[in-house]
């Protein structure tokens, strides 16, 4: 096993070494190390910040970023005593993140439901009936993923007026930008025409949906809020508040930064969009170029491209368990990160503000594309990298490609 960093689990050179984080039926017995648990007390009627924790609020998420970017909403808004619902996904990895992130939202005073929705047939029947009570109740809803069908069908039961979307990475780009040209709610790597049978019996769901977030005429009382650090323009109506990483940032670091370099992963070869082949081309070409050691994978990259890509570079591949802005902002991390087009050369800058840490960003060439990817794919990464402020691009060239 190669060594990590605390708060990482390493893939080991040796094919069949990924050590998946523990599952544990309830939350995790091992606090963060230098994160002091706080003690939470119900406010009474009448004490600051009973009025606060009166509001209402409940909080979907399906990820760790997600649940990172509620906790920085809940910062800046100054809201206390939220309920986070963790809709659990199937992905071991995804899973063990979402239970460090629930331990420090129950440390920050919020109370965390944790849902198998996804465990079984009956289970989306058990945990929409089991949750239709808190969203009758709840006068405020905070979603971070306004395309996922489960979301979507919780939005057509709730009343609240008050509706926030928190970051979902670069997904949120794309969600404004449908929600603006009132077009239907589709991931922008999706590929087809989202008419199959399932999409024509959920459209029902995700119209009402895609009305609730609409913001209300002027003069109604729904109010819809978006809580983001990517550049977005959005729609008349929908008030933008600025996630600056503030939360982050007081509780972690500044971290010790290492000589060498490191590079951060992306999944856009397993949801279809990159050639796999050429994909590792160009991290082996980033890696000689660039001097980098270590290699920061995405929670929903193989295990099989991993090792490959440690039989082919040498890198260590390590598996955060936490998102990366803690991971970077806790170290040790190197003084340069180089990324492909993802959601963390927009955040990393934020988390990383006051070190001397650079982030760089590599452009994907229209060359690495699969046949299947979305026509959409190009486009889009493109304005993911060309909107990144703070950071260094690196456009790749044939010269790289040859190493």
């Amino acid at each position: 096993m190669v060594s990590s960093p605390e708060g990482t689990r390493a893939v080991a050179g040796t094919p069949g070494a990924e050590v998946p984080p523990p599952e544990t039926a309830g939350p995790p017995a091992r606090r963060l190390r230098g994160v002091p648990r706080q003690r939470y007390r119900t406010a009474r009627s009448g004490e600051p910040g009973a009025d606060a924790r009166d509001t209402g609020t409940l909080a979907f998420v399906e990820s760790p970023v997600q649940l990172l970017n509620v906790l920085e909403w809940a910062h800046t808004a100054q809201a206390t005593g939220l309920t986070v619902v963790v809709l659990s996904p199937h992905d071991p990895m995804t899973r063990g993140q979402l239970r460090r992130m629930a331990e420090l939202a129950r440390d920050e005073g919020h109370t965390v439901r944790w849902e198998e929705a996804r465990g079984g047939p009956t289970a989306p029947v058990r945990t929409i009936g089991g949750l239709t009570p808190l969203l009758r109740r709840a006068r405020r809803v905070v979603i971070g993923d306004p395309f996922s069908r489960y979301v979507q069908l919780l939005l057509s039961l709730a009343r609240a007026r008050d509706l926030v979307v928190v970051d979902d990475g670069t997904a949120t780009m794309e969600f404004i930008s449908q929600l603006a040209r009132g077009e239907q709610l589709v991931r922008w790597h999706r590929n087809g025409s989202g008419r199959g049978a399932r999409d024509l019996l959920f459209a029902p769901f995700s119209a009402t949906a895609r009305r609730r977030l609409t913001p209300a005429p002027e003069g109604g009382r729904r109010t819809v809020g978006l809580f983001s650090s990517m550049p977005v323009e959005a729609p008349p109506g929908v008030e933008v508040t600025t996630n600056e990483f503030a939360w982050t940032r007081g509780r972690f670091g500044p971290p010790r930064l290492t000589r060498a370099a490191d590079i951060v992963g992306t999944s856009l070869v397993e949801t279809g969009v990159v050639d796999c082949e050429r994909y590792l081309a160009a991290v082996s070409a980033l890696a000689r170029t660039h001097g980098a050691t270590r290699y920061f994978a995405h929670r929903k990259e193989s295990t099989e491209k991993l090792r490959q890509l440690v039989n082919e570079t040498g890198l260590e591949v390590v598996r955060p368990d936490l998102p990366l802005e803690l991971i970077a902002r806790r170290g040790p991390i190197g003084r340069l990160i180089v990324s492909f087009p993802s959601t963390v050369v927009h955040t990393l800058p934020l988390a990383l503000l006051g070190t001397e840490v650079k982030v760089a960003v590599c452009d994907i060439d229209p060359e690495w594309l699969t046949a299947n990817a979305s026509p959409r794919a190009q486009g889009f990464l493109d304005g993911v990298t060309g909107t990144a402020r703070d950071v260094q691009r690196l456009p790749f060239t044939q010269r790289m490609a040859a190493g």
